[in-house]
């Protein structure tokens, strides 16, 4: 077991420092070695650290006073000057409030400091705030807490050269950390050091997202620094120290974690995350509503953990959430039901996360700011004086207590994906062999599929359905004798080496054929792109408990006899409230055609879509009405005959949906997924324009329908989330829109 009273070798304050050095004691490196037994591994101590409180706004801060020779100028105040802990607002940390954080239940504070404006003229840190920094630290390591150090609001970390300024920021990193290693190198596994805090092209156009490659060269090569500098010192923990290294603004998305050079060599660094996850739920002001906590924001989260877990964990890479949480929109029940969500799957991964905490309790109105709007930024829990916490942020921190301390969830019992024994394809039933080609252009002739062969539910009851192929991701299709009820899977794992998708028939097919398998008649791939199918293969499944990909798609008849060419289609949609989803009406003509429609449900769960017949051929007796996105979480209520239709696409109940972002018209419907520049193609070219609209709407606008086609991610509104779903659809990984 960890002794826990082996705090530190040494205390680093100048007294005691003299004060050991007159005693005849071994050196640092023996204690080490003695206590060599105790070692924590790095996942010993994520685990050890379950939840921790960041002391934010105040170490961290940055100050600065009038230039005399300038009044229109500032300069950073002397190095000296210890009163930045101060300069926002927030009192002095204490001793006090780091034991009202550890008496709630937290075992972990991270200390964000500042500490470009306290170098002396030589490069040297100030001995004052050095000190203080002890200090601070001391607070928590006193209390058997693990601390999280950190360079944070450095000035020449975040600056728009990112990509060309290498050289000089290599010369200040190691400079900084040379120090403090040096200074904190003798306090044991419970200090964690954090090389930089969100690493970006701070002032640019893309400073939140989209990193150039140089860009994120740089903060590779500058982390690759601060691992080597700390392994390479004299410290006794040098190769034990939990070291965290960001990737691009420390983002979460997948699209920048997968771009952290992390060495394979070194099982002491994690990965450091800010999730403040969806960000749309947690933060952005721009949405009107926070007081549900969605199926869509439920489903985003739940993906970027998972992402987290494929990207890092299963690989055996600690992360750490250095940032989370939920600004205050007084949406304390939404704001528990994110945070149960949150702190289940991040235990059960065995994720440590670190609240954020800025001490703002809200953004309300004032007598001296009556005019005060939310910026997203109310991130207070705890009053940092009387130490209580608050009364609306106070349940979420007790959830999340809670669940920490709840010993059903097994803390890291869901860390690796299952590893799934699937029988060689040379022991299975060759159902077609290959290679088959099929282009999603040539649906018109039905060459976007391969042959739609016979098989019946008795073939395919307790196995799965091997498709090896090279191209696009294939879909594996089923439909009845008459290619009715058509039902699509994706696969629920992969060999990516061999280039095999795996789809577990028998535990999937019954929910989407409402259990009367009996009908199944047909099975076939389907691609969005080009894919070669080389074979499909039934297996025997293998025995694991997985998730298996359903398609949620509810259908429903539609009897057009009595319709005219004046009349409309109304669908009534029913389920949960503030839920976006889209679906078409659907016909035979030239080949299969649909009229697609996007909408969301109001507070009350309710939704209705029009569908002019003018939109349709005319003459068509029969439709079939699809419901897509979140369908599990909705259903048709009614379709019925509406007279005069308005010449919009869908109309919602209640006032149209709220876009994070301005630009596109409700109503709209998207003509093609991910074409954002309508060119009738999917590119990076679409990305491009995604991510620069972001960046500036009034300088790169787009039209209604590619503001709606550029909405493809599955969640409402335009995001980087888009453009990372367009460029995937041009490389062939993914069909759009996705469905969250």
């Amino acid at each position: 077991m960890y002794n826990k009273n082996f705090k530190r070798i040494i205390s680093i304050s100048s007294a005691a420092m003299m004060m050991l050095s007159a005693l005849s004691v071994a050196p640092a490196s023996e204690l080490a070695t003695l206590y060599a037994a105790d070692e924590m591994t790095a996942f010993e101590i994520t685990a050890n650290m379950k939840i921790g409180w960041n002391l934010g706004n105040t170490l961290d801060a940055t100050a600065s006073k009038p230039d005399p020779s300038d009044p229109k100028k500032s300069i950073v105040l002397d190095h000296s000057d210890t009163s930045t802990e101060t300069c926002w607002g927030n009192p002095k940390a204490s001793k006090e409030l780091f034991t009202a954080i550890k008496e709630k239940g937290f075992n972990t504070i991270r200390i964000p400091t500042t500490w470009f404006q306290h170098l002396q003229e030589d490069g040297t840190i100030d001995p004052a705030w050095m000190a203080r920094v002890h200090e601070v630290v001391d607070y928590a390591i006193d209390q058997d807490m693990y601390v999280i150090l950190n360079l944070h609001h450095e000035n020449w970390v975040n600056r728009a050269d990112l990509g060309t300024a290498y050289d000089d920021m290599h010369a200040k990193l190691i400079n900084l950390w040379t120090q403090i290693n040096a200074s904190f190198g003798d306090y044991d596994q419970h200090l964690i050091f954090e090389g930089m805090n969100e690493p970006r092209a701070a002032g640019t156009d893309h400073e939140w997202w989209g990193p150039k490659d140089d860009e994120v060269e740089t903060i590779n090569k500058l982390n690759a620094d601060f691992i080597n500098l700390i392994r390479s010192s004299d410290s006794p923990y040098a190769k034990t120290r939990l070291l965290m290294i960001p990737g691009y603004c420390a983002s979460a998305d997948i699209s920048m974690t997968s771009l952290i050079d992390v060495p394979k060599d070194d099982s002491f660094v994690a990965v450091s995350i800010h999730a403040y996850t969806p960000y749309d739920f947690t933060m952005n002001p721009a949405i009107a509503d926070h007081s549900t906590f969605t199926p869509d924001w439920s489903q985003n989260l739940a993906d970027t953990l998972d992402n987290l877990r494929s990207v890092f964990l299963n690989k055996d890479i600690p992360v750490v959430i250095g940032e989370f949480g939920t600004s205050n929109y007084h949406n304390t029940e939404a704001r528990v039901k994110w945070a149960t969500q949150y702190l289940t799957t991040a235990k059960k991964y065995g994720i440590p996360c670190v609240l954020w905490d800025n001490n703002v309790e809200n953004e309300d109105p004032t007598e001296e700011n009556p005019d005060r709007k939310p910026t997203g930024e109310a991130h207070g829990y705890i009053n940092r004086e009387t130490f209580e916490w608050l009364e609306e942020s106070g349940p979420v921190v007790n959830t999340m207590i809670k669940i920490i301390k709840d010993r059903s969830i097994e803390w890291g019992s869901e860390r690796k994906l299952a590893v799934i024994d699937h029988q060689p394809l040379s022991e299975g039933k060759l159902f077609l062999e290959g290679p088959v080609e099929i282009d999603a252009s040539k649906s018109k002739t039905y060459e976007n599929t391969t042959p739609g062969k016979d098989i019946t539910w008795e073939e395919l009851e307790g196995k799965e359905v091997a498709v090896k192929y090279t191209g696009l991701i294939p879909s594996l299709c089923f439909s009845d004798a008459e290619y009715g009820n058509w039902t699509e899977m994706k696969p629920y794992t992969f060999d990516e080496e061999n280039s095999i998708a795996y789809y577990l028939v028998g535990k999937g097919l019954p929910a989407a054929w409402k259990k009367d398998t009996s009908l199944i008649a047909h099975m076939q791939t389907r691609t969005d792109k080009v894919t070669t199918i080389e074979s499909i293969t039934i297996l025997d499944a293998p025995d694991v408990d997985v998730e298996v990909p359903v398609d949620h798609t509810k259908k429903e008849s539609v009897d057009l006899s009595g319709y005219t060419a004046d009349d409309s289609i109304v669908i009534n949609i029913k389920g949960e409230p503030n839920t976006n989803t889209n679906g078409c009406i659907g016909y035979n003509g030239d080949g299969w055609e649909q009229v697609e429609w996007t909408g969301k449900t109001d507070a009350n769960g309710k939704l209705t879509v029009k569908i002019p017949m003018s939109k349709l051929p005319a003459g068509l007796k029969s439709a079939e009405a699809q419901l897509w996105l979140n369908a599990e979480f909705l259903d048709f209520e009614s379709i019925e005959k509406g007279t005069a239709a308005e010449p919009t696409t869908v109309e919602p109940t209640t006032a149209e949906p709220t876009q994070p972002t301005t630009g596109g018209q409700p109503g709209v419907a998207a003509t093609k997924y991910g074409d954002a520049n309508e060119d009738d193609k999917i590119t990076v070219a679409d990305a491009v324009a995604i991510l620069q609209y972001i960046a500036n709407q009034t300088k790169y606008p787009l039209s209604d329908v590619g503001f709606a086609n550029a909405d493809c991610d599955g969640e409402v509104g335009i995001t980087g989330g888009d453009a990372i779903a367009v460029q995937k659809a041009d490389a062939g990984i993914v069909t759009l829109p996705l469905t969250k």
